[in-house]
């Protein structure tokens, strides 16, 4: 298996196609991709129904995935609001590809068993998939077709994101090998010798203590160990320092533990983070950005600069300590092969006030590993076992073979 990684910031769509299929070509060394993963800011708009089809020609890969977006990573590094094209290129020996289309009314129900999954899709479970999956979202519903996802494939990896840039529906493009469709999702289903690991960083950390949900109505809490939400939240701000009570009005998350048999103190991993989105001072309830139960444990937590990248910083050490834990110390792990990096665009420079801050932190740890990817309008990845659409969250999709 290898991986490499090149960007273009040439303004010309020509010079721009020319520049990254040159650097994959040297690179590779002539040889021929099984997957090109192409991410292009709407600064070549012009070129969006053709430029696609030059790469895939020119370095005659099997297969082609990507999208359009407001800002691009390649070759380790981000580039946003600037015209930018990156090319990410996979040789995988011994993986079986199988491409995917999916329109929203062609989703089987919710109800439906997972045998109608496997249909809609052309997959079957007992391949052993692992998706990547990029989604306009305009025009799907996204959160039932991970749901379904989930349903029928329960042991894939699901990783991906939204495209961005675009203002209204029809704007996005998707691309997958020689066509490019404005709307609904399309993927790539890998299986055979491919391992997928993930890593989601949501870029927040804890405030406060664990609590238990004792009483909610959906999406409504309405009290926390046994005391109205609202009284909590204001003893929580009494208490705070100054910098956390900056931060409540604006960076305030609730944090969701998902897995219901969880033992001991959450970590930051075990959190599924989701947004206020109004209150009830009647009944001193907090409205949040997802359905809660009761008994559920959750906590409080805030988001800036620094906690985002502390919280990378975590998510990456736990990850390097467990790769090295898993080679018993008898030698270094190899690096992965390759990494796609779906991140939020609400972090790079518009949070850190600088370019390359998560790519920088993800190579620092693993190493140079050929990394690319997009900023996003929501980010697909899992927490506790669960595929969820994220905000603020950067997402790694890290690729090695079975013996790696």
């Amino acid at each position: 298996m290898k991986w490499a990684s090149a960007l273009s910031l040439a303004t010309q769509t020509s010079a721009a196609v020319d520049e990254v299929v040159q650097e994959l070509r040297t690179k590779l060394n002539n040889a021929v991709p099984d997957i090109l993963f192409v991410f292009v800011s709407p600064h070549h708009r012009p070129a969006f129904s053709t430029f696609s089809k030059d790469i895939l020609h020119d370095l005659g890969a099997r297969h082609l995935m990507g999208c359009s977006a407001l800002g691009v990573i390649g070759n380790g590094h981000e580039a946003e609001q600037v015209a930018a094209l990156s090319v990410t290129a996979a040789i995988l020996p011994g993986v079986e590809i199988k491409p995917l289309r999916i329109e929203d009314k062609s989703l089987p129900d919710l109800d439906s068993g997972p045998r109608r999954w496997e249909e809609a899709l052309g997959v079957k479970a007992s391949a052993d998939p692992h998706f990547l999956v990029l989604v306009d979202p305009f025009s799907i519903r996204a959160d039932e077709m991970l749901a379904g996802l989930d349903f029928a494939f329960p042991n894939a990896v699901k990783i991906g994101g939204l495209a961005s840039g675009a203002r209204r529906p029809g704007q996005n493009a998707l691309y997958l090998d020689h066509h490019m469709f404005k709307d609904g999702a399309i993927g790539l289903a890998l299986s055979g010798n491919i391992r997928v690991e993930t890593l989601v960083a949501q870029g927040c950390r804890p405030f406060g203590r664990p609590l238990a949900i004792s009483k909610c109505q959906r999406n409504v809490l309405l009290e926390l160990d046994h005391r109205p939400a609202l009284e909590v939240l204001s003893e929580l701000y009494k208490q705070a320092s100054e910098r956390d009570r900056q931060l409540i009005p604006t960076s305030l998350f609730l944090g969701l533990v998902m897995d219901p048999f969880k033992q001991g103190d959450p970590m930051p991993g075990d959190f599924l983070i989701r947004t206020p989105i109004g209150m009830d001072t009647e009944r001193g309830a907090l409205v949040i950005s997802s359905v809660l139960r009761e008994g559920q444990t959750v906590q409080f937590h805030l988001r800036d600069a620094l906690s985002a990248s502390e919280d990378l910083s975590a998510v990456l050490r736990r990850y390097a300590t467990e790769r090295m834990n898993q080679s018993k110390g008898e030698a270094m792990p190899p690096p992965p092969r390759g990494a796609l990096m779906f991140s939020c665009l609400g972090r790079g420079k518009h949070l850190y006030g600088k370019p390359d801050h998560d790519t920088g932190a993800f190579q620092g740890q693993l190493g140079d590993v050929p990394l690319g990817g997009f900023f996003c309008n929501g980010e697909i990845g899992p927490v506790a076992g669960t595929t969820h659409i994220h905000g603020f969250t950067s997402c790694f999709g890290i690729f090695c073979g079975k013996g790696d």
